[in-house]
């Protein structure tokens, strides 16, 4: 790699001076008109393209997300591509809210095979394109300017001489100036308007221009200004849908995306999840999931994300990355003990709101609203807190732990992680948290049976008499005190010598109705100053508050 990039590399300067440009004050209000290139763009993409039961698996995904625009094959680059264009169309398998397009070179020959492809198709969109750069038009075809334009001149005659003898079709044309994104803008502009001559489309019959960012060679803003000076100086606007084909080259085609539609484009086609040739199309899930999270309604629905991942997955034989935004394994996960807090406390102020809408730190989507669970959303390593700790065990077994026995518990999860070096389970947790207060397991003191109610009383005390099993045998103990847990207490420091002071008691119910378990928490000081934490569990909430306290006995 050089140290002096400069003497091999030139950077790109826009041609365009847009003093005066409008798309940073303007706003995203309304999702634009979509098209899936995964059958096409994306598959050609792929080191094995998707055989026919995958094109067609793919196909059935997209109408049920509601694309209502897929650009479905290249009929005349094989025969396979044919057939499945022919097997759509003659398989009934098109809806009638839908259209089809397809794409061909500027070659009559092709041009024809691509309309006899589409032959009884109700509507299609049948796209042109041919690259225009200066760079292209030097190494790769060796044409001057006029030399470019009397091709695509050609190619846009032969389709709309081809669509007048097929009637019986709702035909619309689609020309792409490839490379317009470092093309002369002139020259786009130039070569546009010859195409529009051609075609005289009209507000009622309109053409697409497509303008492809097909390598991204700027800055996202600098395609923005691209696209708002040739939509400012196209002559026939309102005759036409501006419509761009961004790629991944410099990682920016969402942001590239979203700043040329507030400069004035009206269609954006993509692949989901960013598949296609190099680095990729924009990912058009990302974009999607981009407005829903404005409040704007994207048009596109992913109620069951993962299903659509696996699907994806299945067909391109790619994997979708654990990172990727809403999509991917570990989107909606903080390892982060920060992290983790914060979300906590935002479920616990969500649950106490009633207006409906999502503020939630960390997490930009409701998980549940793309189908997934909240179990995930907060994992627990080396790096985690108390917070992701306590989270996990109030998911898995709806315990809310006091602050108190959260940093008491993490600092024993926290020990196990750091000698184990991974990411603790939820189950290893829990066994952490049986083992550290005693729920199962050898017991240093262990309830076997006390009198009902817990406790008889006698003037202003209350008197518990029970029977436990203290170091393997079983003995009665006795004891006075103002309540049930004092005299729990002063019972097992009569006969046991165990001296607690209670700091701290919670209880809830583990679940609602009249069959619900109850959990009790204690926190206690013993003789030598040391903090101790007792936890018990029981279908009775006073049996539950003595087995806390025999837990608590049990550590100190």
């Amino acid at each position: 790699m050089l140290t002096n990039p400069e003497i091999k590399y030139r950077p790109f300067v826009s041609p365009i001076e847009l003093a005066d440009r409008r798309w940073p004050s303007n706003r995203l209000t309304k999702a634009p008109r979509w098209l899936s290139t995964d059958l096409r763009d994306g598959n050609q993409a792929l080191a094995d393209p998707m055989d026919v039961e995958r094109k067609l698996r793919f196909y059935d995904m997209l109408l049920a997300i509601g694309f209502k625009e897929i650009e479905i094959a290249f009929p005349s680059a094989s025969q396979t591509e044919f057939d499945f264009v022919r097997a759509l169309i003659d398989g009934g398998r098109i809806p009638d809210d839908v259209t089809v397009q397809v794409l061909t070179q500027s070659r009559k020959d092709l041009i024809t095979r691509t309309f006899e492809s589409l032959e009884g198709a109700r509507q299609a969109i049948v796209h042109l394109y041919n690259a225009t750069a200066p760079l292209f038009r030097r190494v790769v075809f060796g044409m001057e300017r006029h030399e470019i334009i009397e091709l695509a001149v050609i190619g846009v005659t032969a389709m709309l001489e081809e669509s007048l003898k097929r009637p019986g079709t709702d035909w619309t044309f689609e020309y792409s100036p490839e490379t317009f994104c470092f093309t002369e803008p002139d020259f786009a502009l130039e070569i546009c308007e010859r195409v529009l001559d051609v075609w005289q489309p009209t507000p009622e019959r309109p053409a697409i221009l497509n303008l492809p960012a097909t390598v991204e060679v700027a800055t996202p803003n600098v395609y923005a200004d691209q696209i708002e000076w040739f939509c400012r100086n196209i002559s026939r606007r309102d005759a036409v849908v501006i419509s761009i084909h961004p790629h991944n080259d410099r990682g920016t085609a969402v942001a590239a995306t979203e700043q040329a539609l507030l400069a004035g484009a009206d269609r954006v086609e993509g692949c989901l999840f960013g598949n296609g040739e190099r680095t990729g199309n924009v990912d058009l899930v990302t974009l999607a999931l981009n407005f829903y999270t404005q409040g704007i309604d994207p048009k596109l629905y992913f109620p069951a994300i993962r299903e659509v991942v696996r699907t994806v997955e299945y067909c391109n034989g790619l994997p979708v990355h654990p990172r990727h935004p809403y999509a991917g394994d570990l989107v909606h996960t903080a390892f982060s003990g920060s992290h983790q807090d914060a979300i906590r406390k935002g479920f616990a102020a969500h649950g106490q709101r009633n207006d409906g809408l999502w503020e939630m730190p960390y997490l930009p989507v409701d998980p549940a609203d793309i189908g997934e669970t909240y179990e995930a959303v907060i994992r627990v390593n080396s790096q985690s807190g108390k917070g992701g700790v306590a989270w996990v065990i109030e998911q898995d077994k709806g315990l809310k732990l006091p602050r108190s026995l959260q940093v008491d518990l993490s600092r024993r999860v926290q020990e196990f992680a750091d000698s184990s070096g991974k990411e603790i389970t939820a189950a290893m947790i829990w066994s952490i948290f049986e083992q550290a207060y005693h729920l199962t397991g050898p017991q240093e003191f262990k309830l076997g049976s006390y009198q009902g109610g817990g406790s008889r009383k006698t003037g202003n005390q209350r008197i518990f008499a029970g029977r436990i099993r203290h170091k393997g045998r079983e003995i009665a103990i006795t004891g006075r005190g103002n309540g049930l847990i004092s005299s729990a207490i002063s019972a097992l420091e009569e006969s046991c010598g165990v001296a607690l002071e209670v700091l701290d008691y919670h209880e809830h119910a583990l679940k609602r109705g009249t069959d619900s378990r109850a959990v009790a928490y204690l926190e206690c000081r013993t003789r030598d100053g040391r903090k101790v934490f007792g936890v018990g569990i029981d279908d009775d909430i006073a049996t539950a508050s003595v087995k806390a306290v025999l837990s608590a006995a049990s550590n100190g």
